[in-house]
């Protein structure tokens, strides 16, 4: 039998390795002098307004603390996004927690918002005031994207996100189980742009309530689910179908929003195709032109373990 690390048996080693939770780093990865702390978030600025009103402002907004270790991790998740916007020459990001700004004036001028969040009867943004004043953003042009569990709304809200969003997670409907997409190919699209083909394992939501007739709706990630998946009485009718993961729609006054429903695992940011398509698509939201390469989304795997959440580890 072969032997690794302490006499132990390789398989054993194996084993070990791929229990350390995502937060735990090596002693080199941290700073000269000062010991790395996976649940250190202090290094992103809260709420920093742009001062040049030539920049592109975009508002990221990461939702609370939820889920287990490495899932949901909305924080860091939305911190790789602010960091790979700030790539982008002429982009300005700005980033709240908690699922709403401690001061709402940080969304004036905004280009696009984004939220990374709980959704359904516990989604921050379907306070009516709220509502409201996301209104007045929509009436301005502004994009509007939503990111996973965000995608999820009452369907007393969720009638009014249609408008803005093209389609929403409507429980009545719709189905969230975790799966193997495969997205064999893409739609041309500056979304896509440096985006190849790609199989990565999420809690993919399908079976979307979308605006009826997908009237200005573009799909870009489809992919086949396995059949007994398919949870909800009609889901159940569309045996084999290919489903809509990722859409884009467009609004009569120009404003842009972009549905994605992945982002369960935090480690699936680590995949140059799955963040750089999120990241083009956050531009193109906010009008602003994608390369034809797509937008810089470089990354340093470490990022991966910087500012999680703080949760309990999971029950064996």
């Amino acid at each position: 039998m072969t032997t690794s690390w302490l006499g132990r048996p390789a398989w054993v080693v194996g084993c070990l390795l791929w229990l350390v939770p995502v937060g735990v780093a090596s002693a080199d990865q941290a700073a000269p002098g000062k010991a790395f702390d996976p649940y250190d978030q202090s290094d992103i600025p809260l709420e920093v307004d742009a001062t040049d009103p030539k920049l592109t402002k975009i508002v990221l907004v990461a939702g609370k603390q939820s889920h287990g270790p490495g899932e949901h991790e909305f924080f860091a998740g939305t911190a790789i996004l602010f960091k790979m916007l700030q790539q982008t020459p002429g982009v300005f990001p700005v980033m709240a927690r908690d699922g709403w700004p401690k001061n709402e004036k940080i969304f004036q001028g905004a280009k696009s918002t984004v939220f990374y969040m709980d959704g359904r009867a516990g989604h921050p943004i379907i306070k009516p005031d709220r509502m409201e004043l996301l209104q007045k953003l929509m009436d301005q042009g502004a994009g509007f994207v939503n990111l996973h569990y965000a995608v999820d709304y009452p369907p007393e809200q969720g009638r009014r996100i249609l408008g803005w969003l093209g389609g929403f997670y409507d429980a009545s409907i719709s189905v969230n189980p975790h799966w193997v997409a495969d997205f064999r190919s893409l739609p041309e699209h500056p979304i896509t742009r440096g985006v190849k083909p790609f199989s990565i394992r999420d809690e993919w939501y399908y079976n979307m309530h979308f605006i009826e007739g997908l009237k200005n709706v573009t799909p870009i990630l489809r992919a086949i689910p396995p059949d007994d998946t398919r949870r909800t009485a009609d889901a159940k009718k569309h045996l084999g179908r290919e489903e809509i993961v990722a859409w884009t729609y467009e609004r009569a006054n120009g404003g842009r929003g972009f549905g994605f429903t992945g982002g369960h695992h935090h480690r699936n940011w680590g995949d140059p195709n799955f963040r750089r398509l999120v990241v083009n698509a956050i531009l193109w939201t906010a009008h602003v032109e994608i390369p034809p390469e797509g937008a810089k989304v470089d990354l340093d795997p470490i990022e991966l373990e910087k500012r999680l959440d703080r949760k309990p580890p999971k029950k064996k």
